[in-house]
């Protein structure tokens, strides 16, 4: 049997912050991938990526439920939250950077790579030794140079710290009830907001992640019926869809059109730094920055005693479009062509009460392409 890294209350909060930013790293990734496809085009390929990043949303959301229900304060504003592009992400035996880059074969396979299945071969190998000098996003909080073999695995390291703490600590949760964010406030995309009161419910909400993600337990199909995300993003690979009874590598449903020109050649991981001083292209690339961090401090808000404010956060997130447009849209001068891009830099002024973003006290609708 593994040795457990969590013997604490404190370990377990610094396990769940870990998972919230764990599941964030993955919407900036999507995003700019679903932007850069041409409008009106790849709709199979648009329609999938925007799905995927609506549940993470909903991962977000578990696992903050999860942290405020053992007296946790969610804080999606803190230094190092927004990890700096490229960053680790390890899965399995090998390591992987994930790139902020366009919709092409490249950005797919780094996508199946974040969410493939890997279930440790045995107990003893859930942990693995960080073989490479940058800190990866799923290394142990607790057990210095240590990383998981895959999301399902440091998901199953919480599981298994939080039945251990509850056992001797009969007060673990504690949290405020009125904090939890509820299903009323996500309808969006596969899964449900679990509110999130005892082990029971804990349990559930984290596994609901594991299988919504990697399919680790249920196969293709999570516990809802839900497609993988794996495997969703599998069929951008295959050319095709999956029918209830495929096999994993061949899909027999019908075919999935991908036009991989359709697409703006963003600079992958572009930088500030990158923009001429002064050009109204730096410009906006600063303010969409700026405005992503006010989206995170929106929901620091919803996660922190305002859960009404959630389903405007959500929309937020897509209301973003415009200011990725007038960066996608427009070639970065000085990279042979490339196109501009967001840079995710989030200013150091973005604290957890900035002033409510644009557009946040209007009526939210959705957003399509």
């Amino acid at each position: 049997m593994t040795v457990s890294t969590i013997e604490n209350r404190d370990d377990l909060l610094s396990y769940l912050n870990a998972a919230m930013a764990l599941e964030h790293a993955t919407i900036p990734p999507y995003l700019t991938a679903y932007y850069s496809i041409h409008s009106g085009t790849n709709s199979d390929a648009a329609h999938i990526i925007r799905v995927i990043a609506v549940e993470e949303m909903l991962h977000l959301t578990l696992v903050a439920n999860v942290l405020n229900a053992i007296g946790g304060e969610p804080d999606l504003t803190r230094p190092g939250f927004v990890p700096s592009y490229p960053a680790y992400l390890p899965d399995g035996e090998n390591d992987f950077t994930v790139d902020l880059r366009p919709f092409s074969p490249d950005a797919v396979e780094t996508f199946c790579k974040i969410e493939r299945p890997g279930q440790a071969p045995g107990a003893g190998s859930r942990l693995m030794t960080t073989s490479n000098s940058a800190t990866p996003l799923l290394s142990s909080p607790t057990a210095e140079g240590m990383r998981y073999y895959s999301i399902g695995e440091f998901y199953e390291e919480i599981i298994e710290g939080l039945e251990k703490v509850a056992a001797g600590n009969p007060a673990l949760f504690c949290g405020n009830p009125a904090r939890q964010v509820g299903p009323e406030s996500f309808y969006s995309g596969g899964g449900t907001v679990i509110v999130v009161s005892d082990l029971d419910s804990a349990r559930q909400a984290l596994r609901l992640i594991a299988d919504q993600g990697e399919g680790l337990d249920s196969g293709l199909y999570d516990a809802s019926g839900e497609l993988a995300h794996y495997y969703r993003f599998r069929q951008l690979q295959l050319g095709r869809y999956y029918q209830v009874g495929d096999h994993p590598d061949a899909p027999s449903g019908p075919l999935l059109s991908i036009s991989w020109d359709d697409v703006y050649d963003v600079k992958v991981n572009a930088r500030l730094a990158d923009y001429p001083t002064g050009s109204e292209l730096a410009r906006v690339a600063r303010d969409f920055n700026a405005d992503y961090g006010a989206f995170l401090a929106l929901l620091t808000k919803a996660f922190n005693g305002q859960p009404g404010v959630f389903e405007e956060a959500v929309w937020e997130m897509f209301r973003l479009r415009d200011a990725f447009n007038r960066l996608v849209c427009n070639p970065l001068p000085g990279s042979d062509g490339l196109h501009a891009a967001p840079t995710f830099e989030i200013p150091a002024e973005a604290g957890p009460n900035p002033q409510t973003p644009p557009g946040a006290g209007e009526t939210t609708q959705a957003v399509t392409r």
